[in-house]
C-alpha cells in the first residue's frame, strides 16, 4: 500500500504545480520555484517535488535548462502537445501563423482592454526597451511576454490557450531573428501598444500587420 499513497501523494502536489500554471501565477517563459522551495511551499519530500515536476516535464508544460533552472513553456498538456508539434518548424512559417494570429489578437485588445491590462502593456513595454542593451535574454522574454500580453487583453481563453501553445517556437524564432540582426524595432512595438492602448482596432491590426510583414520580408524565398 505504501508504493500507491506515494504515487496519490505525487499526484497532488503534480496538480498544485499545474494549476499556478493554469492560473498564471507561474507565467509562461518564467521559472518556477527551486526543488528546495517548492518542498517547503508542498510540505513534501524532494523526491516527490522531483518526480511531480518531471511529471510536467514530459507532459511538455515544463522545460529543464541546465544551470538554469526550470521553465514554465506551456499552461496545459494540450499546449505542450502543440508545442512539440511545432518544435521543429521553418521560422518563415511560423512568422506567417503569427500574422494571422497576432494581427486579430491586436485588434480584439485594442477593442477590449482593461486598465490592467493597459498596465502590463506599459509596464512589458518600459521593461523590453530597458534591458534590450543590458541583458538581451532577458529582453527577449520579455518581448515575448509583451506579445502574449496583447493576446491576454483580448479577453478570449480559447485564443490564449492556443497563443501559449505556440510560445516556445515564437520565443525560439525571436531569438533566432535576434542572433542575425541587433534591431529590436522599438518604434513598431510602441505603435503597437499605443493603438491598443487608444482603443483603435484598425491601427493596432495595421502596425502588427506591417511589423510581421518587414520580418517575414527578410527571408530570401518569402513573397
Amino acid at each position: 500500500m505504501q508504493p500507491v499513497r506515494r504515487t496519490s501523494l505525487i499526484a497532488q502536489v503534480t496538480e498544485q504545480l499545474r494549476a499556478e500554471i493554469r492560473s498564471g501565477r507561474w507565467p509562461i517563459g518564467s521559472r518556477i520555484p527551486t526543488e528546495p522551495e517548492l518542498t517547503e511551499l508542498t510540505g513534501t519530500g524532494r523526491n516527490t517535488v522531483r518526480e511531480a515536476v518531471q511529471a510536467l516535464v514530459h507532459a511538455g508544460m515544463l522545460e529543464r535548462r541546465q544551470g538554469s533552472g526550470t521553465y514554465v513553456i506551456a499552461a496545459s498538456d494540450l499546449g505542450g502537445t502543440l508545442g512539440k508539434y511545432f518544435a521543429d518548424a521553418e521560422e518563415r512559417d511560423v512568422l506567417e501563423l503569427r500574422l494571422a494570429l497576432d494581427v486579430t489578437a491586436a485588434a480584439l485588445a485594442a477593442r477590449r482592454r482593461d486598465d490592467t491590462d493597459i498596465a502590463d502593456l506599459l509596464r512589458l513595454l518600459a521593461e523590453r526597451d530597458e534591458k534590450w542593451d543590458e541583458d538581451p535574454v532577458a529582453s527577449i522574454e520579455v518581448d515575448v511576454q509583451l506579445h502574449r500580453a496583447i493576446v491576454v487583453a483580448s479577453h478570449n481563453a480559447v485564443y490564449l490557450e492556443f497563443y501559449d501553445s505556440l510560445l516556445p517556437i515564437i520565443e525560439q524564432v525571436i531569438r533566432a531573428r535576434t542572433a542575425k540582426s541587433e534591431d529590436s524595432y522599438p518604434e513598431e512595438h510602441a505603435a503597437l501598444v499605443n493603438a491598443v492602448i487608444d482603443g483603435d482596432p484598425e491601427r493596432a491590426a495595421s502596425a502588427t500587420r506591417c511589423f510581421l510583414n518587414s520580418l517575414i520580408a527578410e527571408y530570401p524565398d518569402a513573397r
